[in-house]
C-alpha cells in the first residue's frame, strides 16, 4: 500500500504524535515524516525520544525507539522539493498532521506552500486524498474556526486532540489511546486501542 505521511509542527501534544506512530509501525506501514523545527524542540520537551538533525540520523533513531523494520521511516527535510509528498504524481495515500499549530492549519487552509509539509497537505487536497490535521490549542479564536470550518468544507477532517472520559480512563496513556483511535478510525486502520461505543 501507498506510505502514509506524518508531518509534526510545533503545537503541544506529540505523545499523541508517538503513540500514533507506534501503532502505524505496529502495522507495518511505510511512514514519511516531516517535523518542524519547532516540531523538534516540542518533541524533546514532551517525550524522551531525541531525533537528532540529519534526516539519515532521524530516520535511525525513529527505527530504534519504536523497532521499525529498516526502511519503514522515510524522512524529508522542509525544502526537500523533491520528496515524493511535492508531487501530485506521487501523493501519498492520507497524510495526518499531528499535532497542528494554527499557523500550519492556516497555510494550509489558504494554499501557502511555502515548505514540503505545507506543500504535501496541498497535494493531499488537491489529489482528493484523506487529509486529517489534529490541532492542540485553546481557546480558539475566530481565525482558528473559520479557517477549521474552511478546510472541513474541502473534506478535511478536524479531529481535535480532545480525549472523552466515558471509557473511565485510569491514565494518561488512556487519554492519548482515544484520540489516536479516532485518528486510525479515520484512515481506515484496525486497532484494539478503543472498543467501539457500545460494541458487544
Amino acid at each position: 500500500m501507498k506510505p502514509i505521511a506524518i508531518a509534526l509542527t510545533g503545537a503541544s501534544g506529540m505523545p499523541y504524535t508517538l503513540a500514533l506512530i507506534r501503532e502505524l509501525v505496529r502495522t507495518e506501514e511505510v511512514i514519511y515524516i516531516m517535523i518542524s523545527q519547532a516540531g523538534s524542540t516540542v518533541i524533546s520537551m514532551e517525550t524522551d525520544l531525541r531525533l537528532g538533525s540529519s534526516t539519515a540520523e532521524i530516520e535511525q533513531n525513529l527505527c530504534d525507539y519504536f523497532g521499525a523494520k529498516e526502511g519503514q521511516f522515510q524522512v524529508f527535510s522542509k525544502n526537500q522539493w523533491t520528496a515524493p509528498v511535492a508531487s501530485g504524481s506521487n501523493p501519498p495515500r492520507a497524510m495526518v498532521v499531528c499535532p497542528c499549530t494554527m499557523s500550519t492549519l492556516a497555510a494550509i487552509a489558504h494554499g501557502h506552500a511555502n515548505n514540503l509539509m505545507h506543500r504535501a497537505a496541498d497535494v493531499v487536497i488537491k489529489e482528493g486524498k484523506k487529509l486529517i490535521l489534529v490541532p492542540r490549542e485553546t481557546p480558539y479564536s475566530a481565525i482558528h474556526l473559520e479557517n477549521m470550518l474552511k478546510l472541513a468544507r474541502l473534506g478535511v477532517s478536524i479531529i481535535d486532540a480532545n480525549p472523552a472520559f466515558y471509557q473511565k480512563p485510569k491514565s494518561i496513556d488512556d487519554l492519548v489511546n482515544f484520540v489516536v483511535a479516532r485518528i486510525l478510525d479515520h484512515l481506515d486502520i484496525e486497532h484494539d486501542l478503543l472498543p467501539p461505543w457500545q460494541a458487544d
